[in-house]
């Protein structure tokens, strides 16, 4: 096992330098740049600011690929120190003022969280139901079940989240708070602010997690040794814990693996429509001002968290299949 979580790790060094690459250049393809956002803000005071000298300033006025050295620790920075990824700094956010690692370690933990209660409502939906659908096969219970995961794929989220926000302020005057409360200072409270925005990110996941729940489920009961765990009288219950339920969850936690992508991208809508001050609304308001270092920066951020989420669900594998072994 620890030789094979070595190789894995040696493995994302390259794939993490390939991401380097796809998310420096793609992020310079934005139309506009960080001086033209600063210069719109500027208002009258854009004629008398030089431009030329700004570029040269922020280094702006270097090539892309120079630039992208730079940013990754290749080659010295403006000031001639010698910084980047390799050494643990992203960069520096020219309208925050702060460096990247700063602004993640103040906005991360309140989308780590959104993101971890969303997954958990998307289990606690998907898995029973999945399993509960598998178990009555074409019974009113696996209609409604088959019902409820297709209205949850085909509903969107930020639709469903505007919706939650737009109609009980006008039937009944309520709001969602746009404070946030901190899990330290009020933890009922901050669950009661993050549990609306979850169950939503939580539902556009959960659909295609029950349905294929559901089809490896009906898989695995229609093997042989379940047909004699059920012929030696045992309780349903016993069956689909012990015999069966293992054995199908493997595909779904390869699905579930999957959607990590989908839920840090569903966590920047979310939390744009919530008014949370997590990663994604950073994300969205460096987008907005053209800042390219905390775009970039915020982008590998959650590329490395996917990449070793990943990892952990490949190790998961051993677990629920014994048969597994890594060398």
């Amino acid at each position: 096992m620890r030789a094979y979580i070595i190789r894995r790790l040696l493995i994302l060094i390259p794939t993490l330098l390939l991401v380097t690459i796809v998310v420096f250049f793609l992020v310079r393809l934005v139309p506009g740049d960080l001086i033209d956002a600063m210069l719109a803000q500027a208002g009258p005071l854009e004629a008398e600011v030089d431009k030329a000298a700004l570029e040269r300033i922020m280094g702006l006025d270097a090539p892309a690929i120079v630039q992208y050295g730079r940013w990754m620790g290749f080659l010295p920075q403006v000031d001639g120190s010698l910084s980047g990824v390799f050494q643990g700094n992203l960069g520096t956010s020219w309208w925050n003022r702060m460096t990247v690692m700063e602004l993640v370690g103040i906005k991360g933990p309140i989308t780590l969280e959104l993101s971890l209660m969303g997954l958990i409502v998307s289990l606690l939906i998907s898995l029973p139901i999945g399993i509960y659908s598998a178990l009555r096969q074409d019974k009113w219970g696996d209609y409604i079940g088959r019902s409820f995961a297709i209205m949850c794929i085909a509903i969107p989220g930020f639709w469903l989240g505007t919706m939650v926000i737009v109609f009980p302020a006008i039937w009944w005057g309520h709001m969602p708070p746009i404070m946030l409360i901190h899990f330290t200072e009020d933890p009922i409270g901050n669950l009661k602010m993050f549990i609306l925005p979850a169950l939503i990110l939580g539902m556009t996941m959960a659909g295609s997690t029950m349905r294929w729940t559901r089809t490896m489920m009906l898989e695995v009961l229609r093997q042989d040794y379940i047909r004699t765990a059920w012929s030696k009288g045992l309780t349903e219950r016993v069956v689909v814990t012990r015999h069966a339920l293992k054995n199908a969850l493997i595909p779904v936690v390869t699905l579930i693996g999957m959607q990590v992508p989908r839920i840090l991208g569903g966590t920047v809508i979310i939390e744009q429509i919530f008014c949370l001050p997590g990663m994604g609304r950073l994300l969205i308001d460096a987008t907005n001002n053209r800042d390219e270092l905390l775009m970039s920066g915020l982008v590998l951020v959650m590329a490395v968290v996917v990449m070793f989420f990943n990892l952990a669900v490949d190790l998961t594998y051993a677990y629920l299949d014994p048969r597994i072994h890594y060398k």
